[in-house]
């Protein structure tokens, strides 16, 4: 359970101490605590999509027993009705057409013709619940699936795939360099192989990007001491910071557990209890 827990709370968490930095460069001084504003003037604590989407694959989980794409997709619309605000433009576009009336199973493919690309991280954020709930041989093929809602490209299914299988691996006891080795070795897309197996050969870029997104969330994880050093140098780079910040924060709490996790940002982080509420439920629906 405290992995569990930690893995959940910490993606808010490292969410909610991003979301003021998003879409600006690394601030001046480090950012340590809970701060209000950003883009969309949030109140200091709040939480963003990332949140959001990662908690409808939860909740879906725990009530159907099992990836079910119809049900996660209506959570996934019930979230964007509420804050559309929060979404980038891969989800957004997907979205809406499925609004339109375009079937589910050929949404990604729309949105992705449209742009001309779909390789953005919305489908690494909100992905460790899969690797709570499956265990490390099922892990693969659901998260290709669900990444496959939203995110055609199959670099982004590989992200996805790469980060939940360490979190899989993680909240069933392994360290973190056993996760990352377990990981690596079951990639098969050699782009996102290469710049995994060799983390200090490019810097890190907290881009809207899938692979830099893991990129960066995998480098701290693997090179911090704790948790909170890790969500620190993820939100402070800037950038996509409240992304890079759910993303490390995910596998940071899933390596170190819910008591790593600050009691500081914990009493700050809103719907704090209802998120517990929710790891524990997931804990107790996750396949062994």
């Amino acid at each position: 359970m405290p992995r569990v827990a930690g893995s959940l709370i910490g993606l808010s968490v490292g969410d909610a101490l991003g979301a003021p930095l998003e879409g600006f460069p690394p601030p001046d001084h480090l950012y340590t605590r809970m701060r209000g504003g950003g883009l969309h003037g949030l109140p200091a604590g709040a939480v963003t999509d990332d949140t959001l989407q990662a908690c409808a694959v939860a909740e879906s989980l725990i009530c159907c027993r099992k990836f079910d794409p119809s049900d996660i997709m209506r959570r996934f619309l019930e979230g964007f009705d509420a804050h559309p605000e929060f979404y980038g433009p891969t989800s957004r576009a997907v979205f809406s057409a499925v609004r339109a009336g375009i079937p589910l199973k050929e949404a990604a493919l729309w949105a992705h013709r449209q742009s001309g690309r779909s390789r953005s991280n919305g489908s690494v954020m909100r992905g460790a619940p899969i690797g709570i709930f499956y265990p490390p041989g099922m892990v693969a093929g659901i998260s290709v699936a669900c990444s496959r809602l939203t995110h055609f490209d199959p670099v982004a299914a590989e992200c996805s795939v790469f980060v939940n299988r360490m979190i899989s691996h993680l909240c069933r006891g392994a360290d973190r360099r056993t996760a990352y080795r377990h990981a690596l070795a079951k990639t098969r897309d050699p782009e996102v192989r290469g710049v995994m197996a060799s983390l200090h050969s490019r810097p890190l870029e907290p881009t809207l990007d899938a692979l830099d997104t893991i990129h960066c969330a995998v480098s701290l994880l693997l090179a911090s001491r704790s948790f909170s050093s890790a969500v620190i140098g993820a939100v402070n780079l800037g950038g996509d910071a409240d992304t890079a910040g759910a993303v490390t924060g995910a596998l940071a709490g899933a390596a170190w557990g819910i008591d790593a996790v600050p009691r500081i940002w914990l009493d700050a982080l809103q719907e704090r209890d209802r998120l517990l509420a929710l790891s524990r439920r997931l804990n107790a629906a996750a396949i062994a």
